[in-house]
């Protein structure tokens, strides 16, 4: 009897910003809510809750929630309100706009939550690849020992070496995007990459969600 091989352990893409800004957010929301159940009187307690009910799910599904979780066979989105399993067979391309996409061959297209554009990193790295390009490529002067000293190596001030960086510079969402498509490149057309699309709704979010929101809505319309 044969068993089939272990799955390739995940790699995992996330937002930084948005765990730091939902934290903040989950923080005051809890502060002001608890402090309304607690000191609000008449509707205020109930409406205070509702809306909790309602909001928590949706800050977490916006800035917690959202991960790309990649390994050898197969990408798995996890965005705000859906799953995406996607074997690397399937995948045809990834696409980089104003929003980071994936494009199955079916031609649906699945957008990358956990791996958002960011035009402040693009023009940070094309100044810095624009000062790499004007980097003079000897900076030997007479009189003095410092320079290139090969290997990637530059001679700092002190008689040291410190790395000069080599190849393009890219913003690190370009640069993540750039490891899928080599993953993808790579792990296309392997047989263990083969398979099809499955989505799942988040029903973990989204009934919740739906909840505060009927609440809210009863509490509103009942004055």
């Amino acid at each position: 009897m044969t068993t089939a091989p272990p799955e390739s352990r995940d790699h995992i893409y996330r937002s930084p910003m948005a765990l730091i800004g939902g934290f903040l957010l989950l923080v005051i929301i809890g502060w002001l809510g608890v402090d309304a159940v607690v000191s609000g009187t008449g509707r205020t307690p109930w409406l205070a809750l509702a809306a909790m009910i309602l909001v928590v799910p949706l800050v977490v599904a916006f800035t917690l929630r959202p991960a790309v979780f990649a390994n050898d066979d197969r990408l798995r989105i996890r965005n705000p309100f859906r799953v995406i399993v996607i074997p690397w067979g399937q995948v045809e391309t990834f696409r980089s706009g104003y929003s980071n996409e994936v494009l199955v061959e079916s031609g649906t297209k699945y957008q990358l939550w956990a791996i958002p554009v960011s035009l402040r990193g693009r023009k940070k790295a094309a100044r810095q690849a624009a000062r790499q390009a004007a980097r003079p490529s000897d900076t030997r002067r007479p009189g003095r020992g410092l320079g290139l000293l090969g290997g990637g190596m530059q001679a700092d001030a002190f008689g040291g070496r410190t790395s000069v960086p080599e190849g393009p510079v890219r913003a690190e969402t370009d640069r993540i995007m750039d490891e899928l498509r080599e993953r993808l490149e790579a792990r296309g057309k392997a047989k263990a990459s083969q398979g099809e699309v499955s989505v799942r709704w988040a029903y973990e979010i989204v009934g919740p969600a739906v909840a505060g929101a009927v609440l809210v809505t009863i509490l509103a319309a009942v004055g």
